[in-house]
């Protein structure tokens, strides 16, 4: 069976003939509607194809979420025992405990900034972040609709392929 593309090359060859008057409308007639139903057929294949492809796209989407949730279950009880284990050597006062696996030690970080007050810290330590905006495209599409003219934006009108 021919591919969809050389269908519609087809398809749309027998619309230019049906131009033709020389050439018999009953024969592009039977023609067209042979090559409309392989189209037809290709159509609710790969119609059918897509449908699985997004199937299996939903179960990997929840297969993901489900591991993202044991992910962060993990992180959070790997967090909790680095935490338990750095409070309880710092209450017997142990900055190293060395095992014939691994060498635990508690260090000092390095010094960071605790601000305690904005309002207060000298210009020459703050940067100015230019303010950001936003385009409100409903608002737009809703002033167009309504005959405005909006410099800058128009309405445009695509088109999906929908399969029920």
């Amino acid at each position: 069976m021919p591919k969809l593309y050389e269908l519609t090359k087809n398809y749309k060859n027998l619309l230019d003939l049906a131009d033709d008057e020389t050439i018999d409308t009953s024969i592009i007639e039977t023609a067209l509607k042979t090559v409309e139903s392989s189209i037809q057929e290709k159509a609710q294949n790969i119609a059918i194809i897509i449908k699985s492809i997004g199937s299996d796209a939903e179960v990997i989407k929840a297969e993901e979420k489900r591991l993202a949730a044991k992910r962060k279950a993990l992180e959070n009880k790997q967090t909790w025992l680095k935490d338990y284990l750095q409070n309880q050597l710092e209450f017997a006062k142990l900055d190293k405990v060395k095992t014939a696996v691994f060498t635990v030690a508690l260090q000092n970080n390095p010094a960071s900034v605790m601000v305690t007050d904005e309002a207060v810290i000298p210009a020459q330590f703050k940067t100015v972040i230019p303010a950001t905006f936003t385009i409100d495209k409903n608002a737009i599409k809703d002033a167009i609709k309504r005959g405005e003219a909006v410099p800058g934006a128009e309405l445009t009108q695509g088109r999906s392929l929908r399969i029920r």
